[in-house]
């Protein structure tokens, strides 16, 4: 296989493109296959957009032409295969049991499950379907807040509703990026999302992908409960622990025994991670990131990053970005999770408090664009050295933002949080805001120094987006869920010392995005499946104990 790199491509372009820049390339007439290993959007310059490619020919005799090209851009290429482990030799009496659904549960689910091993699956939230109506009645102010399914919690988990992207900076020496990739598009994404250069699926595609693992797992033997709340557990021996599960819908409880205890809890399982600590299982307090979401008309951004030539609205998507700013205070600002044509969602996940994040459906077709724009802050900030303050220094701000909204999502315009006055009336951007919101001044919701970067920052992107830092741009808050505030160590076999505990994700603070916490998953399947036989595998289940 022959691959050639930074192929120029025009925008439109055509299958008879490719294969005619392929054929000047290699200089060959001979018949051949090719897939796009790479396609990305090169946005550089306004008005001047274009596609650069790495494209994967398959030739008779590449060494060959190799050989007669000289052309540093041209060469010979073999992709690395995944393969999961073959199974261990230690016995394995109780199946694995897999708390939450998210990318990480998922992915050791179903490898484990596509393995033999039958693994019983817990998740606090709704399955999609339910939950997706769920949540758009909490939107709409039909129901109140629940703490065990909304943005957060329930199949598919908080990346449900996001943009779907998986674009994501782990190297993939593995193949477990491209197996992940591959499982994506074998459950329903589009084939695209191998090759494009920011991959994503949209929160309306990301929901039909999850059900249609779940299926597949419970195929294959696993089991998939919802409503299932993971509340205690009690260690047997190094290699067994029983599991207490409360079904939230009549409040009763079983035990399960397991010799595999995968925690894919995700970013928010607060309430689960104190308990994990009183238990007793190692963590340690990690940085991450806290700021605001900022919206812009979406025809505005699209200018701004492409020009305002009018055939690039029906040749190209909605425009994304991607920022960075070192604010004077020392501090990092940056834009996260951008979501071209997308929402800002009330992704609360507790009573009293406000954290938003952004959404896009696949089309990307919204208003506005939106983007959050964080702050790193680390331990120092935290104002104690306990393993859980990175949780309360959220929840402190969160309730901020809870109070300055009053409930609702609290709204400034970004010109009104410069001066440091009160919102009360909109400009030309209408916030897209999947809740309910109120104008209002954000100034109590951040730390001043979070503040102070996030203007510095706005105005530092208006020199490479002119227009960026308008007055009428619509800031919402708080962000504070970019990444889990905490670590729960584990060793080289990726479980609890002395233990049979597998923290897996993006909550055990492993991954930070779907695509790593899918393959940190998968990771984990193959440790379970390395040490573990897949014969004679029992139930494991206990009789109600409080039922």
């Amino acid at each position: 296989m022959i691959r050639i790199n930074n192929v120029k491509l025009q925008l439109g372009f055509t299958e008879a493109d490719v294969r005619s820049v392929i054929k000047k390339t290699l200089k060959t007439d001979k018949e051949f296959e090719y897939i796009f290993f790479k396609l990305s959007l090169d946005d550089r310059r306004r008005n001047q957009v274009k596609y650069i490619a790495s494209i994967d020919v398959d030739v008779p005799n590449p060494e060959k032409i190799l050989k007669r090209l000289h052309n540093n851009n041209v060469m010979l290429t073999n992709a690395t295969q995944y393969r999961f482990p073959e199974p261990g030799n230690v016995k394995m009496t109780y199946r694995p049991v897999v708390i939450g659904t998210g990318p990480g549960g998922l992915f050791a689910a179903l490898y484990l499950a596509r393995a033999g091993y039958r693994p019983v699956v817990f998740e606090r939230g709704m399955d999609v379907d339910r939950r997706m109506e769920h949540i758009e009645r909490f939107w709409k102010g039909e129901e109140g807040l629940d703490p065990n399914c909304n943005v957060q919690f329930g199949e598919g988990g908080a990346g449900t509703f996001s943009d779907g992207k998986l674009n994501t900076v782990i190297k993939d020496g593995s193949g477990r990026r491209t197996e992940a990739m591959r499982t994506f598009v074998e459950y329903g994404a589009d084939p695209s999302i191998m090759y494009i250069n920011k991959p994503h699926v949209g929160t309306d595609v990301l929901s039909g992908i999850v059900r249609n693992m779940r299926e597949d797992i419970k195929r294959l033997g696993g089991e998939v409960h919802f409503d299932s709340l993971f509340t205690d557990y009690e260690q047997i021996t190094q290699d067994e622990v029983c599991v207490h599960i409360k079904n939230i819908s009549d409040g009763s409880e079983k035990e399960y025994r397991t010799n595999a205890l995968v925690l894919a809890l995700g970013h928010s399982s607060r309430d689960t991670v104190e308990m994990l600590y009183k238990k007793g299982v190692p963590m340690e307090p990690k940085p991450f990131a806290m700021g605001l979401r900022i919206e812009h008309k979406r025809a505005d951004i699209d200018v701004m990053k492409y020009g305002d030539d009018p055939a690039y609205a029906k040749l190209l998507p909605a425009a994304d970005y991607k920022m960075t700013h070192q604010a004077s205070n020392g501090r990092a600002v940056y834009s996260f999770c951008m979501c071209p044509g997308g929402y800002v969602v009330n992704a609360s996940s507790e009573h009293g408090e406000t954290c938003v994040n952004g959404m896009s459906y696949s089309g990307r077709d919204g208003e506005n664009s939106n983007s959050a724009i964080v702050v790193n802050v680390t331990p120092e900030d935290y104002g104690s050295d306990h393993p859980l303050a990175g949780m309360k220094f959220q929840r402190r701000w969160e309730k901020a933002a809870y109070e300055a909204g009053q409930g609702a999502v609290p709204v400034q315009l970004f010109g009104d949080y410069r001066r440091d006055i009160p919102t009360e009336k909109l400009g030309g951007v209408k916030p897209q805001i999947k809740g309910k919101y109120r104008l209002t001044s954000l100034k109590c919701c951040l730390p001043e120094y979070i503040k102070d970067a996030i203007i510095e920052g706005v105005v530092s992107f208006d020199k490479r987006m002119p227009g960026y830092s308008s007055d009428d741009a619509v800031l919402s808050g708080i962000e504070a869920r970019t990444s889990s505030p905490v670590r729960m160590i584990r060793g080289d076999e990726l479980r609890c010392e002395g233990t049979c505990i597998y923290p897996c994700g993006e909550g055990a603070g492993y991954a930070g995005g779907i695509t790593s916490a899918a393959v940190d998953g998968m990771k984990v399947a193959e440790a379970i499946a390395s040490r573990f036989s897949n014969e004679a595998i029992t139930d494991g289940t206990q009789e109600n104990i409080n039922g």
